[in-house]
């Protein structure tokens, strides 16, 4: 983690290693394409996006980049994201290895169907 507070998601990755900055401008980049209205803050001094509330997170920590909240899954992308799981709602991705983009989108447009759905059942109440 960044030794300062960050005040911007680019603080947060200029506090990181170039090679780490790397991996974590390409996380945000996913993210930003997969949630183009998404706004963008630092929360608990790492990048968060929220749409229609909180959608996902992510930190570099010393041997993985993480991202949070993983999305309901069953079946064949609970398969994809296997390898990936950690602690609860939480996925690891080796900084030793290239970031599954493609996967990282498809979290990030669950995260934002799950959030539509939670929206409807409020209003339903």
């Amino acid at each position: 983690m960044p030794a300062a507070k960050p005040k911007s998601v680019e603080d947060y990755i200029a506090g990181f290693p170039i090679d780490v900055q790397d991996l974590l401008e390409k996380m945000r980049t996913t993210i930003k394409k997969a949630a183009p209205q998404a706004e963008e803050m630092i929360s608990y001094n790492m990048p968060l996006y929220k749409w229609n509330g909180m959608l996902v997170s992510f930190a570099a920590w010393k041997n993985h980049i993480a991202l949070y909240p993983t999305p309901l899954v069953t079946g064949e992308m609970k398969k994809k994201l296997a390898p990936f799981e950690g602690a609860k709602s939480t996925l690891r991705f080796p900084i030793d290895k290239p970031l599954p983009l493609l996967l990282i989108s498809k979290v990030v447009k669950l995260r934002m169907k799950e959030n539509v759905a939670r929206a409807r059942k409020k209003l339903k109440k």
